[in-house]
């Protein structure tokens, strides 16, 4: 079983998170099941847009607390575990086919990360996204601290790291975070709408254009994401960290 599964429909490619039994929670197999999904449609030249969501309730609940152990037995093991996160930030971002994400549920963590990454979001009416990683003595990744300051400035930024609040769909529509809120149930049906228009437009222009904008961020999010992979693994690798998702997870 893979848990990410590509669905095509006429030139939309649409990559599902395949793991709904546990909210689509983040997994050493999801993470390479995931990267082999964006490396296919990144490949597929009949693909000109590509919707990225989940199946179940929720679209990602971040890292699987249940694999907390095994990503963290050794340095190498969790320096592992960054760098396939940081990958999936790069299959998103760094190519030429816009991304349109369609998000519902639970968007926690490294899928609160995700959803920044994509080109384009719509957002179910029932969507609820934070950042727990300072709760639990862990660090974000995504190239989050690139990337959400720009949108939505530095001190509202550092709020929504620190403070860890939960924020529905309409607050990160009113920070300008998604594009469109509907109702549950057709949140993959607007981004496939969406994805069709935008796959109708010129392949080279669209194309150019995402790749001119990655190329402005490009140094900047490059050193961001190694900057966030060192503070990640030397997070991962405290005995606090340990403490409190240990924690967190006895109170779950």
């Amino acid at each position: 079983m893979s848990y990410a599964r590509i669905e095509k429909s006429g030139a939309v490619s649409t990559v599902i998170l395949n793991r709904p039994e546990r909210l689509n929670a983040i997994s050493g197999d999801l993470l390479d099941d995931l990267h082999r999904a964006l490396v296919e449609v990144n490949a597929d030249e009949g693909c000109n847009a590509i919707v990225f969501t989940g199946a179940g309730r929720a679209f990602c609940a971040g890292d699987d607390l249940k694999e907390f152990d095994k990503q963290t037995e050794s340095d190498a093991s969790i320096r592992s575990h960054v760098e396939r996160i940081q990958q999936i930030t790069r299959d998103l971002m760094f190519n030429g086919k816009p991304v349109i994400g369609a998000v519902h549920g639970f968007a926690v963590g490294g899928g609160f990360e995700w959803l920044l990454n994509c080109d384009l979001v719509v957002a179910s009416d029932d969507l609820v996204c934070y950042f727990p990683e300072m709760e639990w003595g862990q660090f974000v990744t995504g190239g989050v601290t690139q990337l959400l300051p720009q949108s939505v400035g530095h001190q509202r930024a550092m709020e929504l790291w620190l403070l860890g609040e939960r924020q529905s769909a309409r607050q990160l529509h009113s920070l300008g975070l998604v594009n469109r809120v509907v109702e549950a149930g057709r949140v993959v049906e607007t981004a496939l709408e969406l994805a069709t228009r935008v796959a109708e437009r010129s392949v080279f222009s669209v194309s150019r254009l995402k790749r001119l904008l990655t190329m402005e961020l490009s140094a900047d999010l490059t050193r961001s994401l190694e900057l966030e992979q060192s503070a990640t693994v030397a997070a991962f690798a405290t005995p606090d960290a340990a403490r409190r998702v240990q924690a967190f997870a006895a109170r779950k």
